[in-house]
């Protein structure tokens, strides 16, 4: 995986967080584990969403098979005939439990481009190292859909 498609989720995640305001709720204990603080505030910032707006769609599930403390990281993508990414249209952090993780993904439906591929992609880091990835899941359409239990298998 190249370079460019890490510099622009990271970029976007900077933006969203910057950029919105975090619904106000009770302080809830920090994550265990060993993930770093920055990982944990951002899993913990993507968790708090509060209501869909009327102007976003959602995929949401559940993800399998991720260990306690690892850093997953999905997001949604446009991809070229190349299977390079081209675009990021959103992206979201969470905190593995080594249990069934729910996720929430939401996105603006505008930013859908016609006619193109759009594949829900993802990985699991641990101490900075790849260690799961998510086999690629093809979005078809521009609507909140529920994607079911995905399913982490190890990196090559």
């Amino acid at each position: 995986m190249s370079l460019r498609p890490l510099v622009l989720l990271s970029l976007f995640s900077l933006l969203v967080a910057c950029g919105s305001d975090a619904p106000k709720t009770q302080p809830q204990p920090p994550t265990p584990g060993p993930a770093p603080q920055q990982a944990q505030k951002k899993a913990k910032e993507s968790a708090d969403l509060g209501p869909l707006p009327a102007y976003q769609r959602e995929l949401s599930g559940t993800l399998q098979g991720i260990p306690t403390g690892a850093e997953v990281e999905l997001a949604l993508l446009v991809i070229d005939d190349k299977d390079r990414p081209q675009q990021l249209l959103a992206s979201s952090s969470l905190i593995g439990t080594n249990q069934i993780l729910p996720f929430r993904l939401r996105f603006n439906p505008d930013s859908f481009p016609l006619g193109a591929r759009v594949e829900l992609r993802g990985r699991a880091s641990q101490s900075g190292q790849l260690i799961l990835h998510l086999p690629a899941q093809r979005i078809d359409q521009p609507t909140s859909q529920a994607l079911g239990q995905l399913q982490f298998v190890k990196a090559p």
